[in-house]
């Protein structure tokens, strides 16, 4: 009976143990949002949002006070709508601008709020139309080849001149 016993108390802590790995994957991955905290919600309109994805953060000061929720493709705009659920107790003005940052060696992107100077807050269901788009890598590049070629000549064109 006491081998029983024990075997049952070693069970329950190996599926805690089981339980809290998966608890602490699904946090670092972005995936389990356990907060209770009441939220609002936000749309902000880009030109190109790269490589952002839902649950990823909405920033402010390094500080985290949001999540996105959702994005959309605006068929009248053609522009991409970035629903984002704030955090109640952070209030941004109505004049502020949200632009697409990528942070660590990865390259998680993330959106950032940078606060305005208006009076009145931003509210449920407001839309954000200043926004900076997310920086393209492969487009940087190209349009730095297409101006080395259209000013006649490549990298090493200085150093074959007489």
């Amino acid at each position: 009976m006491g081998r029983s016993k024990n075997d049952v108390w070693v069970g329950l802590f190996v599926l805690a143990g089981l339980a809290a790995l998966v608890f602490l994957a699904l946090q670092s991955a972005n995936l389990a949002s356990l907060s209770l905290r009441s939220t609002y919600r936000v749309t902000a309109r880009f030109e190109n949002i790269g490589g952002l994805k839902p649950k990823a953060a909405v920033r402010s000061a390094g500080v985290v006070v949001g999540r996105v929720a959702e994005i959309q493709f605006d068929n009248t705009h053609f522009q991409a709508n970035v629903v984002m659920e704030m955090d109640a107790r952070h209030k941004f003005p109505k004049d502020s601008s949200m632009q697409i940052l990528t942070s660590g060696l990865l390259g998680e992107q993330y959106v950032g709020i940078s606060p305005g100077y208006e009076e009145e807050s931003l509210a449920a269901g407001g839309i954000v139309t200043h926004t900076q788009s997310a920086v393209v890598l492969e487009s940087l590049i190209g349009q730095f080849l297409y101006n080395q070629a259209a000013s006649g000549g490549g990298p090493g064109a200085a150093a074959v001149k007489p």
